[in-house]
């Protein structure tokens, strides 16, 4: 057993292949362990090799896919950080182009902590969240940066069955260390003391009320 990275329970190896994958009974996080992780220099070199440009109109659909619900739901000019955006960050120039005042965080690409300490009505993390090492804090931390009455928009592919899960795409990815149930939102939402959406198969949706507190 190995502890929960995101609610430090004792985790249980769930499936074992190049890697080791270990499932919290209480999250229900799936998560590698540290010592199996890629280096820093080779997980920025998977990184660079990624192709997404900021005006491929096939990007835009995809995170059109949480950036819709959002823009129906908190109009413009409100501000947005849009959390590892990338070395393209296309989110960030749409929400710019309707209107809202964006600011972009990334560790690699826009590595400029002072985003993280300002509030905002919206954060946005767009296929980020199945890379985070540290997923409690780096979670509590956006968590942190919304304003009360904000929003954080989640991008990531859920967990699948779990006969399925031995041949899962998301598995290939050697940047890819926690990955997410529904469960794991509901849990989420119950720490955080926050409202739920699950608007799409891979889009979770946390509403900060205005009395909520932070972790």
């Amino acid at each position: 057993m190995r502890p929960c990275p995101l609610c430090t329970d004792a985790a249980r190896l769930f499936h074992r292949a190049e890697r080791d994958y270990y499932r919290c009974p209480s999250c229900a996080l799936v998560h590698v362990p540290p010592d199996q992780h890629l280096s820093t220099p080779d997980e920025k070199a998977v990184y660079d090799q990624h192709q997404n440009a900021v005006d491929d109109p096939g990007y835009r659909r995809f995170l059109a896919r949480v950036a819709d619900p959002l823009m129906a739901t908190v109009p413009p000019p409100a501000q947005l950080l849009d959390f590892g955006c990338g070395h393209g960050p296309a989110l960030a120039a749409m929400f710019r182009e309707a209107g809202y005042r964006t600011a972009v965080y990334d560790p690699f690409y826009y590595p400029d902590p002072a985003p993280l300490r300002e509030r905002y009505e919206l954060v946005t993390a767009t296929e980020v969240v199945e890379h985070l090492a540290e997923p409690a804090a780096e979670l509590d931390g956006l968590w942190g940066c919304l304003r009360p009455g904000g929003w954080l928009g989640i991008m990531t592919k859920r967990q699948p069955p779990a006969e399925a899960f031995p041949t899962w795409h998301y598995l290939r990815d050697p940047t890819h260390v926690a990955f997410y149930a529904e469960a794991t939102f509901h849990w989420l939402a119950r720490r955080w003391g926050a409202q739920l959406y699950l608007p799409r198969s891979d889009v979770a949706l946390l509403h900060r009320p205005a009395g909520a507190a932070s972790p």
